[in-house]
Order: C-alpha cells, then sequence, then structure tokens
C-alpha cells in the first residue's frame, strides 16, 4: 500500500509521522504538546482518570525545567490523552516538545 507522503513548499515530497501513542506513564502534564498542537489532537486529564496510572506513581513535576510550579499538585496531577489521534497532520511538533519524549509517531498508509 502507498505511504501518506505531503509536498515541502519547495516541491520536495516527504512522509509525515502522525501520533500513535502516548506514553502517559511518563507525561508530566506540562502541555506544551497541547499548546504547540495545530489541530485538536490532545486533551489535557486528570492522571487519576486514566486507568492503571496514579498521582503518586510517577515523577510527573520533576522535569528540569526550572517551572515545577506550574499550577499542578498531588491532588491535581494533570496528564496528556490523545482526544482527536485522526486529526493529526504528522507535522510532529508535539515530539519537539516534549521534555520526557511521550510520544510515538508513524507514517501511516492512505486510505482506500
Amino acid at each position: 500500500m502507498n505511504m501518506i507522503t505531503g509536498l515541502t513548499r519547495g516541491g520536495e515530497e516527504y512522509v509525515p509521522a502522525f501520533v500513535m501513542d502516548i506514553n502517559q506513564a511518563n507525561c508530566i502534564g506540562c502541555g506544551r504538546c497541547f499548546k504547540v498542537c495545530p489541530r485538536d489532537v490532545f486533551d489535557l486529564v486528570e492522571r487519576d482518570e486514566v486507568e492503571g496510572l496514579a498521582a503518586a506513581d510517577d515523577d510527573y513535576d520533576d522535569d528540569d525545567y526550572g517551572d515545577d510550579d506550574d499550577g499542578f499538585s498531588d491532588d491535581t496531577a494533570m496528564v496528556m490523552n490523545l482526544k482527536n489521534a485522526m486529526d493529526c497532520i504528522g507535522c510532529g511538533a508535539c515530539a519537539r516538545i516534549c521534555p520526557k519524549k511521550c510520544f510515538t509517531h508513524e507514517p501511516q498508509n492512505v486510505a482506500a
């Protein structure tokens, strides 16, 4: 099957890689990916709403970026969730900005 391809403004062909998964156990809920995403792909949710995660399980606020006082506490720990993965355009901005490297991206086949 053919992979989805795009063209740069200069006419060069490229293969975009679309977001497939978020490693929520590593996610610190900083919201950087949410802010940089040009589409409505992500949703910041409370960590205890995600099955298998608990606020005390991870170092969700230890990101070495000096912004540990981001408004989240143990009671309101947040994590990123895929809201609408099918709206992803494969730009990869979320993966480039993520301090914990939580994203998995893959090229996709053209839907028939």
